[in-house]
């Protein structure tokens, strides 16, 4: 039986993911174990012994020093420099979160970094404390380096320059090219390429920055280059952010390294795939492949980076005039037609910016990303997969705040802005001049989403065209006052012993409704979900004045069951949410089914009033009492209120991963999980009534 259940799923997997993405990873999987890419290295290496005299060439402009001041602040500079000097310490807050101790060394000798991806159980002895390969990662990507460069950039103290250059080697001295697993994805190098032809050139100054130092981490950077050419069949069989990262850190290292016999080679394969991976990425809605908040705004930082490089470059090789003509260098326009002709193709095709379709759908998923944002706090829902990524942290404000990549993505793709702030610097450091620009109201692109005076919702309905990361049809998120009063539970870890192993991309922790206890769709993996169910949205115009708005929306998730959920979203002058869930029976059921209706909630003091056919939760929020009222038909058989794993009202058995929300990688708070279920073999309805005080 097990094997009949794989013969199903790999059926599935190559109807539903396509041949060429199966085959690539094939490819992948056949180069690791024939030992091609040691021979390709061994390659690559030899190359790098004939050609070693190359340097690390400028890419960008440096903001001004007092520019960055300004938009700083004496508390936003206090914080930056705050930040440098714990990691000037030793510590680093990864993904975000606390300090803990800067660690890119290993306590055992390293081995080629296919015998990791081929032995798994050889990372083990590595680094015992560490059971998930991101925390290795995430230091090594050297995030520290924007933090640690920002600062010097600001105080002139050298003593970041100093920090930059001992983790620098560091690394280098305990991660010789292609051993350890710091190597074993070609992601990884190239995030790691980026921040260190950033750093060249923001320590350039230093007097700790010695030509030594300098060759040396320009032989770095090509090293890191070579290791992704190889694997890029990986990257693109995975048809995600990795493609992405890996382009972008090609594109980089042929243009840092323009010396290089590869450089060429590089750029051309970067800025293909790149212009590729954005046409073919992102939606015509605007929506990621990924189906994550974190991976769209990870994506649009790689298209800030290229594109503050790629117009550098540009007016390096050829100025741009005021009107966006290209403006050619003296006596190019005497140059025989065939010169002139080649100069304008090169110019245009690869420095003069994104091609037309690539700013289209730049521009379009800078506009999806922005209408999920909250105007008040700057985060945005914890949609989809979090693996707490932040590759280019050019900005004192926190992890959950998206406002300093979307005001640097509005000015730059869509020539909109959002309100000033601190999260202007990243603007600053990406060369977009802070001119005015047309404001942008989240409430002026509706989608998915609903909006009150002080409150507004985000009603998750997808139609998949590319594989789903979590089961989170007809979720609701609902927002007020910036206050995340239904919420999505996040991510936590990938890696770990069960019940932690991705466990919270369920529909049982989402605000939705399940049957039976099942997912909405087929879980084959870890990282994979089969059987996409699609969900459709309704917009309905209403005349009566005290209703704001009100959208419908249903997915075939449960036909199995014989069921089809609807759900109605209305929004009232007065600031209630109502949610109407049906759960209509579309066939005679046998067997009654359990239906069961969870919402997630903060982790604030709480008070319950349970009658037959009504229940009601009041929390106590920083702006005073928050009602959760919820009727059932047929009435409840079974209400649970559980928090951090542990059932504290009701009855039944829980599940340990209910109760918790994650706000970023390898970090879990507690919440109130609060689900009721009914019984039945006829057309359920639940209805849902959100109260805000009124008074405040």
């Amino acid at each position: 039986m097990p094997s009949l259940n794989r013969l199903v799923i790999g059926f599935k997997a190559l109807r539903q993911l396509g041949l060429e993405p199966l085959a690539l990873y094939g490819l992948y999987r056949v180069g690791l174990r024939t030992g091609h890419y040691k021979r390709v290295e061994n390659r690559e290496q030899r190359i790098e012994i004939s050609d070693s005299r190359f340097e690390i060439r400028d890419l960008f402009n440096l903001p001004s020093r007092d520019e960055l001041l300004k938009v700083l602040g004496k508390d936003g500079k206090e914080k930056l420099l705050a930040e440098a000097n714990e990691i000037a310490a030793g510590k680093a807050r990864l993904f975000g979160g606390e300090p803990v101790d800067l660690q890119l060394t290993f306590d055992a000798p390293l081995e080629h970094w296919t015998a990791y991806e081929t032995t798994p159980s050889l990372f083990s002895n590595l680094y015992s404390p560490i059971s998930d390969i991101k925390f290795i990662w995430e230091p090594s990507r050297f995030g520290s380096a924007f933090t640690l460069g920002r600062a010097y950039y600001l105080s002139g103290d050298e003593k970041y320059a100093e920090a930059f250059w001992h983790f620098t080697e560091t690394f280098l001295d305990a991660n010789p090219p292609y051993l350890g697993p710091n190597w074993m994805s070609g992601q990884e190098a190239a995030l790691r390429l980026m921040a260190f032809v950033w750093a060249a050139q923001v320590f350039a100054a230093s007097s700790h920055s010695t030509p030594e130092r300098m060759q040396r981490l320009a032989k770095a950077v090509a090293q890191h280059a070579a290791r992704i050419p190889p694997t890029l069949v990986y990257a693109r069989s995975q048809q995600n952010n990795h493609l992405l990262t890996e382009a972008a850190g090609l594109f980089t290292a042929g243009l840092a390294l323009a010396e290089h016999l590869q450089a060429e080679k590089w750029r051309k394969l970067g800025w293909k795939w790149l212009n590729w991976g954005f046409q073919h990425q992102i939606d015509g809605y605007g929506e990621y492949t990924q189906h994550s908040t974190n991976y769209h705004r990870l994506m649009l930082q790689v298209a800030l980076w290229i594109n503050v490089i790629a117009r550098s470059e540009a007016t390096k090789q050829s100025p741009v005039t005021s009107n966006n003509e290209i403006a050619y260098p003296a006596g190019t326009l005497s140059l025989p037609a065939v010169a002139r002709n080649d100069i304008l193709a090169r110019v245009t095709k690869l420095h003069k910016g994104f091609p037309r379709k690539t700013l289209e759908r730049l521009a379009a998923a800078t506009h999806w990303l922005l209408a999920l944002l909250d105007p008040v706090s700057g985060r945005t829902p914890i949609l989809g997969a979090n693996d707490g990524a932040y590759i280019f942290p050019l900005t004192v404000c926190p992890f959950d705040d998206f406002r300093p990549v979307l005001q640097a993505a509005a000015r730059a793709f869509l020539d909109y802005e959002l309100p000033r702030g601190p999260w202007d610097e990243m603007c600053l450091w990406f060369d977009i001049p802070l001119a005015s620009k047309k404001y942008f109201k989240t409430e002026s692109y509706l989608g998915d989403h609903l909006y009150a005076k002080k409150s507004w919702a985000y009603l998750r309905t997808a139609q998949f065209t590319s594989r789903p990361s979590h089961a989170d049809q007809l979720h609701l998120d609902l927002w007020w006052r910036g206050l995340n009063i239904a919420q999505d539970a996040g991510t936590y870890l990938y890696n770990a012993a069960a019940p932690w192993d991705n466990a919270l991309t369920t529909t049982l922790v989402h605000n939705t409704v399940s049957v039976n206890g099942r997912d909405q769709m087929t879980r084959a993996g870890r990282f994979l979900y089969l059987d996409w169910a699609d969900a459709y949205r309704k917009t309905h115009l209403e005349t009566d004045e005290t209703i704001l708005q009100r959208a419908s929306a249903k997915h075939n998730s449960y036909l199995r069951q014989g069921v089809r959920h609807e759900r109605t979203v209305t929004v009232y002058a007065d600031e209630r949410w109502q949610v109407e869930d049906e759960l209509l029976t579309l066939r005679r059921i046998r067997k009654p089914l359990i239906f069961r209706l969870h919402w997630l909630l903060p982790d604030w003091e709480w008070e319950v009033e349970n009658r037959e056919s009504r229940f009601e939760i009041r929390l106590k929020s920083p702006y005073g009492w928050v009602i959760l009222r919820i009727e059932a038909n047929p009435s409840f058989s079974r209400v649970g209120l559980v928090h951090a794993g542990e059932l504290i009202y009701g009855q039944g058995s829980i599940s340990p991963i209910m109760g918790w929300v994650s706000p970023t990688y390898g970090v879990k708070i507690p919440a109130l999980s609060f689900a009721v279920d009914t019984t039945s073999d006829e057309t359920v309805k639940f209805t849902s009534e959100f109260a805000f005080p009124t008074d405040n």
